[in-house]
């Protein structure tokens, strides 16, 4: 599934294929072996959630029907340039860190090329997203160093539960605050900041932004479970192959029934006829439904964030502004955005 198309903005198309041609200037460098590196996930292509995510929240902010000026909308696709980047960057790091050997269906940066070239590389496309950024202004440029450093928390914990299995839920959920939802609240956000948003409509954005990356990432891990090779392009189950045990795992292993079971499996690496076992014990318990219900906890707070009215400045006749004054349609998108993925997952889960 690609997630950004359930967003049924026909204007991103346009915004999108700047953001494209963009990508590959960003990665050019005088060095031509570090541009072959840095534009090797560019080529393989992706969702691009996190740029579409900053340009629908930047619509939002501004009436229907009515186009950003030149400078902002040239503001608007260089700030998901820069998150994407940055995006990119952290996958050329995770890919080190996991020994990964296939990224977006192609070999990754590190089996082709050797980790030290592969860092360099992510360092590289970190790099080049704060030279960007800095052009958006101080805020946008303080978002993006504080989210880089999320990034690193969240890595870094997953890394200290790695073949953990006493991980507990509240570390679990920190690790994918910091991982996932820190950049796509930062990609919120910059688009408002960007399309020149209240500070009301800036923090409901934010919000929306973590809550629905809390949801996105719980929905991406109960699908590692859900879904076949073909679908992932890994094998199904994946994340325990590498010791990270997620969510709908965690709750499995605490299921009074399958949990020893499953326990005697875990721990340390599986070989895949003990991953396919480990994978259809979870399947077996009500581990997945739990978790569905858990994402559905923060697709709520995702369509409360940009539901909620706030004061903001008063109109002429004396009475509150609205909170947003822009596109109510893609806002009623966004809101919806989260669930529409759970349902998805909730009905292949039977």
């Amino acid at each position: 599934m690609n997630v950004w198309e359930l967003f049924h903005l026909p204007a991103l198309d346009y915004q999108l294929t700047k953001v494209e041609v963009g990508l590959r200037e960003a990665v050019e460098s005088p060095e031509p072996f570090l541009s072959q590196v840095a534009g090797h996930l560019v080529d393989a292509g992706g969702k691009r959630l996190r740029p579409a995510l900053l340009l629908a929240a930047a619509s939002t902010c501004r009436p229907a029907m009515s186009a950003p000026s030149p400078d902002v909308e040239e503001d608007l696709v260089l700030g998901a340039i820069s998150v994407e980047l940055v995006h990119m960057g952290s996958l050329y790091h995770d890919d080190v860190i996991d020994e990964a050997s296939s990224r977006r269906g192609v070999e990754s940066a590190n089996a082709r090329w050797g980790n030290l070239v592969a860092v360099l590389a992510g360092d590289f496309l970190l790099a080049r997203a704060s030279e960007i950024a800095a052009g958006l202004g101080t805020e946008v440029v303080r978002v993006l160093a504080r989210t880089i450093g999320k990034l690193c928390q969240g890595e870094m914990s997953q890394l200290r539960y790695a073949y953990t299995m006493a991980r507990p839920e509240s570390a679990y959920l920190e690790a994918i605050s910091a991982k996932t939802a820190s950049l796509l609240s930062a990609s919120a956000r910059i688009g408002a900041l960007v399309a020149g948003a209240s500070p009301a409509e800036v923090e409901a954005l934010s919000r929306f932004g973590h809550a629905f990356g809390m949801a996105f990432q719980i929905w991406d891990d109960v699908r590692d479970l859900l879904c076949t090779e073909e679908e992932l392009g890994k094998p199904a189950g994946h994340d325990m192959l590498e010791g990270t045990y997620t969510l709908p795992v965690i709750r499995a292993l605490a299921d009074p029934t399958t949990g020893p079971e499953l326990a005697a499996l875990l721990g340390g690496p599986l070989e895949l006829p003990e991953l396919a076992k480990a994978r259809d014990l979870v399947l077996s318990t009500g581990a997945v439904g739990s978790s569905i219900t858990e994402g559905r906890r923060w697709a709520d707070l995702a369509a409360e964030a940009l539901a909620v009215p706030m004061a903001g400045p008063l109109s002429t006749d004396g009475a509150p502004a609205r909170a947003f004054g822009g596109d109510s349609q893609v806002r009623e998108t966004l809101a919806g955005l989260a669930h529409r993925l759970l349902d998805d997952l909730a009905v292949r889960a039977g």
